[in-house]
């Protein structure tokens, strides 16, 4: 499905999603490239939130730049399937051979902030993801690997101390936590 009408389709679960819903729409209604990190401003961006078959634990990342424990994801570099990046993102981000989908719809929308950092040796100014959370489901005694030159740790919590592994309070307070309330009515 193209990912504007997902997003137009997508339910908002609470004011953040829905103010922030609002907004994705339009700046892609406004600009041209946010499929692509060419916009320095805001671009789009896939997340997800891996569970284990009980649903009882959350996969995370310990990420370098944020130097926090983490939700993986990462950019859609012109790919409008975003559903498929956050997937790529989980296998090359965790190690994992096998992800499985539990479905195709968004999970969770939201703007995060990225502050202005070291990537690579070049400086990255502060800016926007537009970003869409989807979920999925690994086994949680399958093989781990960190990528080194994004994260030195990948591990499963419980889903309360996942929250809490987090260094970053908004994280903390409205993303992993909503995740987690989600998850607990999701059917």
């Amino acid at each position: 499905m193209d990912p504007i009408e997902q997003i137009k389709n997508y339910q908002p679960y609470n004011e953040q999603e829905e103010r922030d819903q609002a907004e994705i729409l339009r700046l892609l209604a406004e600009h041209q490239n946010l499929f692509n990190r060419s916009n320095g401003a805001a671009h789009m961006t896939a997340s997800a939130w891996v569970i284990n078959h009980d649903r009882t634990k959350v996969l995370m990342a310990y990420h370098n730049i944020y130097d926090s424990w983490s939700w993986m994801g990462g950019h859609a570099d012109g790919d409008m399937d975003l559903h498929a990046v956050g997937r790529k993102e989980v296998l090359e981000e965790s190690g994992l051979m096998q992800v499985n989908s539990l479905t195709e719809d968004i999970f969770s929308l939201e703007i995060l902030t990225v502050d202005g950092h070291e990537k690579k040796g070049r400086y990255v100014s502060s800016h926007l993801h537009l970003n869409l959370t989807y979920l999925f489901e690994a086994d949680e005694h399958d093989s781990l690997t960190c990528k080194p030159d994004e994260n030195c740790d990948v591990a499963w919590f419980a889903l309360d101390e996942a929250v809490q592994a987090s260094s970053e309070p908004w994280f903390r307070e409205r993303i992993y936590r909503k995740l987690n309330e989600k998850l607990s009515a999701w059917s």
